[in-house]
Formats: structure tokens, C-alpha cells, sequence
């Protein structure tokens, strides 16, 4: 397997009209009340948020972020700066905002969710309604795990495996598979490690926290996210380690549903 850990080059920012065409929307749903943008975790496609649309349908439409690199996107350089990630990703979601919105963010999405928010703020732009944080401890914990993204290719892969489990059996198989997920995943990696977290004022909008009993982080850095909002912050726990959210879907689409109640009514 080729080892890509070499593969340093930073692709130039999107253009706004390059950036729109990040938002994959898997069932239009015209009459929603609501919008739920949807963060991929490392590595993820939009395509992994695709039975969303119709468990979280009619109330809510899902607008899902294709990041450069994978599914339809695969040819597009994929982006390890996070400013750069953030300002593109926020230009996207800038041109959808004509009804009242969400943020949803798994793993990596949930950090790029929270800065996105962020950006929107400093813009001046509209804001979501509600953000929720998935399977990621609060921004401004610091991260104690040792960094991955200097690894050769098989000692990360075994350490995203023992970390997250996050890459599927049927890809760990096939040689080819990995080579077309690794240039992605590290980037997403890389986004991840440079992130630099600066303190600012709390978001007005709640925040809904979902994490993993059995995740390998401790309660206290998933409550942490409180000190991120003035508007409210709820917390739960499914069963699971870190894609509980694969395991225990219907448990969060349960969740998601009762928190986006009453978002575009008024």
C-alpha cells in the first residue's frame, strides 16, 4: 500500500461557488420547518448521514456537508487547514440559511460545527437554533492523546482502529479501499491536531450533547460543553463506544427529534 504521509500540499481555499457545492441534501424536503446541517466525522462522506433524511422527515430536512476528498467530492484536494475548512464549510452553509436551522457534528464535525457557528457569528450571519455535539469533549479541553498524523500508513490505521474503531471491516480488507480513505482521513486527522481553540463568548443557542458510555473519554470533558452556551445545555449517554451513533440510531434520531421540536414554529 502506497504510504501517503508525505502528501503535504494545502489546496487553495474554495470559492464561494465551489464551497456551495458541499451541501448534499439526500431528500428535499421543501415543507420542513426546519434544517438539520450535518457534520461527517473524520474521514466521513455525506453520504454516511443518507437515512437520516427520511428517520428525521418531514420536521426537519437534512443538508449534509460533502468535504473535498471523498464520495462526489473525491477528486477535490482535501483541506487539513481548519481555518481553511471552517471559512469554506461556513460559505456553504451561508448560501442555505432562507428557514431556521441546525448543526449536527459526529467526532471531527462536532468541532467544525462549533467553529462554523462561531464564523457565522463574527459574520454577522444568521445563527442555527441549536447546535448538537457528538462523540467530541468540549473545544477548550485540551487533548490529551499523543498526535497520530506523522504515523506510516499501517501504525495510524491501527491506531484510528484501537482509538475509534472507525474505519469498516469490509475497507480493512481490501487494500485498494484504504488507499482511496487514507488521503481524507488524514487530512481530517491533521484538521484535528492544529486545531488552536481561542477563547470567546458563549453561543446564545443551546447546546445538546450525545456521547458513548463507552467511549474512551471521561464524563466530565463531554459536560464541558456547558461552559460553551448561555442558552441551556442537555447531555446523554447511549450505549456504545465512540459510533454509538451507528449502533444506537434510532435511540438518536429519538433525541434529535425531541430537540429540534419546536424550531421554525415560532
Amino acid at each position: 500500500m502506497r504510504d501517503v504521509t508525505a502528501e503535504r500540499s494545502e489546496p487553495a481555499p474554495p470559492t464561494r461557488a465551489a464551497a456551495s457545492r458541499w451541501i448534499f441534501r439526500p431528500r428535499p424536503e421543501p415543507h420542513a420547518a426546519s434544517r438539520l446541517f450535518c457534520f461527517p466525522y473524520a474521514g466521513g462522506a455525506a453520504a454516511v448521514y443518507r437515512a437520516w433524511a427520511p428517520a428525521l422527515a418531514p420536521e426537519a430536512e437534512i443538508a449534509s456537508l460533502q468535504l473535498p476528498g471523498r464520495g462526489a467530492s473525491f477528486r477535490d484536494p482535501a483541506i487539513r487547514d481548519p481555518r481553511v475548512l471552517v471559512s469554506a464549510a461556513t460559505d456553504a452553509v451561508e448560501g442555505l440559511d432562507d428557514k431556521p436551522f441546525a448543526f449536527f457534528g459526529h467526532s471531527m464535525g462536532a468541532l467544525v460545527a462549533f467553529e462554523v457557528t462561531r464564523e457565522l457569528r463574527r459574520r454577522g450571519r444568521r445563527l442555527p437554533e441549536l447546535l448538537i455535539v457528538s462523540g467530541h469533549q468540549a473545544p477548550q479541553v485540551p487533548d490529551t492523546e499523543p498526535p497520530l498524523g506523522h504515523l506510516p500508513d499501517r501504525e495510524f490505521i491501527e491506531e484510528i482502529q484501537a482509538r475509534y474503531e472507525g474505519i469498516p471491516p469490509e475497507v480493512l480488507a481490501e487494500p485498494e479501499l484504504l488507499e482511496i480513505l487514507l488521503p481524507a482521513l488524514r487530512a481530517d486527522v491533521a484538521v484535528l491536531e492544529s486545531h488552536v481553540y481561542v477563547d470567546e463568548a458563549p453561543l446564545a443557542c443551546p447546546i445538546v450533547g450525545l456521547a458513548g458510555e463507552h467511549d474512551r473519554r471521561p464524563r466530565e470533558e463531554y459536560e464541558a460543553w456547558r461552559a460553551q452556551t448561555s442558552g441551556g445545555f442537555d447531555l446523554h449517554f447511549f450505549r456504545g463506544g465512540h459510533f454509538f451513533i451507528d449502533i444506537e440510531r434510532e435511540s438518536v434520531w429519538a433525541v434529535i427529534r425531541e430537540s429540534l421540536r419546536g424550531i421554525g414554529r415560532g
